[in-house]
């Protein structure tokens, strides 16, 4: 009999040996499990089964292994996680590296399988429609599944479209792949028919509605017009995927490119179009530095109007204590007792621009003096640096720290006999807090995460939602498009859009450099959000981007002549600075790349089950 345990579908086969002639306990309805006629004869439980499928979102992005390590955006700092499986080019259908749930080939067909249960059901419903709830799961459903394949294609390419729900006693259970094309025609009818069903409805917080299944749709297509998906360009661009047999796997073989992206134009102006959405997006010039800051961190904390830049998002609140409201304690500095788990990068601080909007450039003194000073806003609204004031330390260590400042430096200090010596920060690896959780870089995260100080990261979840899709990426998407198509005045009038909520001035170029201008202004403003793993692929720039060795910052501060200090704390008036950027140890992660990282490998399991299935390239 087929049971949904948990409101999750499964299929169980089970046989009973009868030892007596009454045998009516076979028809014992079990207490954990609710039968599929019980689930589509009510709406209530329908209801609760299609909610059920909104947890193939998982954390979000709020792992404590993000996908940003997997990027020149960030590293993880613990080892045996497989991060430097992919990082390092080591990747194979044996052993692919980190894959968590929502990357999960298995994972997502599991949750596919539910979509298509459902949709199976809700097309011959058993119950009274009221509110025409049935048109509202339907459309839910359509976007979830969406969803669940456009995460198969941006990490695999072209999959398997299984439309409907396998049976027991079929022939066999194997597919082929389909055709990139296919897959993302696939994906936009669902979408189309979503945003259909859910056009006009408020829908709960959380839930899709009708601005996500046509964001979701913009967002795939322009990924489908990138040169990534472009066989001539791809194959211009790669070896190893020019000699790939099966090209129409995982780009589009025949076609227009320009056709393309103005499908992607139109569709992410769809979005651009809805009322309500988007924060601070009607400014004529840059706000001030310090509104900047906190402009972007209200939009990242989804707050203070930040809010209404979420088109969908996962949720999280503290009296459910999910993974999802711990980055503070994934992410945060040893010296707070906190993971240090993913740490920004030296070359991610290197590309926020100076607040003229010029470029960050060791080579310039100034620069190379004090390297935190007048940058975008938006830096210290996402990475804490030598000096960063943050929350109170712990009642155990305060003494050791009274300003509450961020130390990921050695320094000097004079103790009690009057000789000077090193302190190590309290947020360094040599930490007399903790040393096995600092960062390597000298960098922590600070965007995302909580700034209220009762919010204590150790010990505290935080309610900051993972944004799954925003306005702001709707509008790079729009530019993005109008740059490819030639419309450089309108992708500007955008991006500057951006830029002047940030408190930056305003982008001028044209052609090239404007694309150039474009890809770091998304960089830097997506920061953490899973836009880069993606866009280095289908930009074709990451051998010269993911592939560059890690590295992170060595400060030292030395006393002024005629300056004591006992307890340190960042100051320049007492301290001479010096930053020395340097490469991290290769024996912690030696960044390579290797053409075949433009997808994943499908893992070998998946491979022997579906014999049909082609392997990526390079693999």
């Amino acid at each position: 009999m087929k049971k949904y345990k948990f409101l999750i579908a499964s299929l169980i086969a089970s046989t009973v040996v009868v030892t007596s002639c009454d045998d009516s306990f076979v028809n014992t309805q079990p207490l954990n499990e609710l039968s599929e006629n019980a689930v589509w004869t009510d709406a209530a439980l329908a209801e609760a089964f299609v909610s059920e499928i909104y947890a193939g979102f998982g954390n979000g992005g709020f792992d404590e292994q993000m996908l940003a390590s997997l990027t020149d955006e960030t590293i993880f700092t613990h080892p045996g996680r497989g991060i430097t499986t992919i990082t390092e080019g080591r990747s194979n259908p044996a052993d692919i590296g980190w894959v968590n749930n929502t990357i999960s080939w298995q994972q997502m067909y599991l949750r596919i399988r539910a979509c298509n249960l459902a949709l199976k059901n809700l097309a011959s419903p058993k119950f009274t429609n009221t509110g025409n709830i049935v048109e509202r799961l339907t459309g839910e459903t359509k976007f979830m599944r969406a969803y669940f394949y456009h995460q198969l294609a941006r990490y695999y390419g072209g999959v398997p479209l299984v439309d409907r729900p396998y049976d027991l006693g079929e022939a066999d259970y194997m597919a082929t792949r389909n055709t990139w094309a296919e897959t993302v025609a696939f994906i936009v009818k669902d979408l189309d028919d979503a945003a259909t069903l859910l056009k006009g409805r408020s829908m709960a917080a959380g839930r899709a509605n009708e601005a996500a299944a046509l964001a979701l749709k913009a967002r795939i297509l322009t990924y489908d017009a990138s040169d990534l998906h472009d066989a001539t360009k791809m194959k211009a661009k790669s070896t190893v995927l020019s000699s790939f047999s099966k090209p129409e796997l995982v780009a589009n073989v025949t076609g227009s490119q320009a056709d393309r992206w103005q499908k992607a134009k139109a569709a992410a102006k769809a979005v651009l179009d809805l009322p309500g959405y988007g924060n601070l997006l009607n400014l004529t010039a840059p706000v001030s530095a310090q509104q900047g800051t906190t402009n972007y961190m209200n939009n990242s904390l989804s707050r203070n109007g930040g809010q209404n830049e979420l088109l969908m998002a996962r949720y999280f609140i503290n009296a459910k204590q999910e993974n999802g409201g711990r980055q503070g304690l994934f992410n945060g500095p040893n010296g707070y007792n906190n993971w240090a788990g993913n740490t920004p990068i030296q070359v991610m601080v290197d590309d926020y621009e100076m607040m003229d909007g010029t470029k960050f450039d060791w080579k310039n003194p100034a620069h190379a003096s004090d390297p935190y000073v007048n940058r975008d806003p938006r830096f210290y609204a996402s990475i804490l640096t030598e000096g960063s004031p943050w929350k109170v330390r712990s009642n155990a260590n305060l003494p050791r720290d009274p300003a509450s400042q961020i130390q990921t430096g050695r320094y000097e200090i004079v103790n009690a006999s009057g000789a000077k010596v090193t302190h190590f920060g309290l947020d360094t690896r040599q930490s007399p807090i903790e040393d096995w959780n600092g960062s390597y870089t000298g960098y922590y995260i600070r965007k995302f995460t909580d700034p209220n100080p009762a919010i204590v990261d150790q010990n505290t979840w935080q309610e900051v939602p993972w944004p799954i899709l925003r306005y702001t990426e709707m509008i790079f998407n729009y530019a993005e498009a109008c740059i490819e198509l030639g419309q450089d005045e309108e992708a500007r009038t955008w991006l500057n859009k951006i830029r002047f909520r940030a408190g930056m001035p305003a982008i001028t170029e044209s052609g090239d450099a404007l694309r150039q201008r474009f890809r770091n202004e998304k960089r830097i403003e997506m920061y953490l959000e899973e836009q880069r793993f993606h866009d280095a692929r289908r930009w074709m720039i990451a051998p010269t981007t993911l592939g560059r060795k890690a590295n992170g910052i060595s400060i030292v501060g030395t006393l002024k002549p005629g300056k004591t200090v006992s307890l340190y704390k960042y100051d320049k008036e007492n301290y001479n600075y010096s930053y020395t950027v340097f490469e991290i140890d290769p024996g912690k992660e030696n960044r390579s790349w290797a053409d075949k990282l433009y997808y994943l490998p499908i893992d070998r399991n998946e491979m022997n089950r579906n014999t049909k299935l082609v392997q990526n390239p390079g693999y």
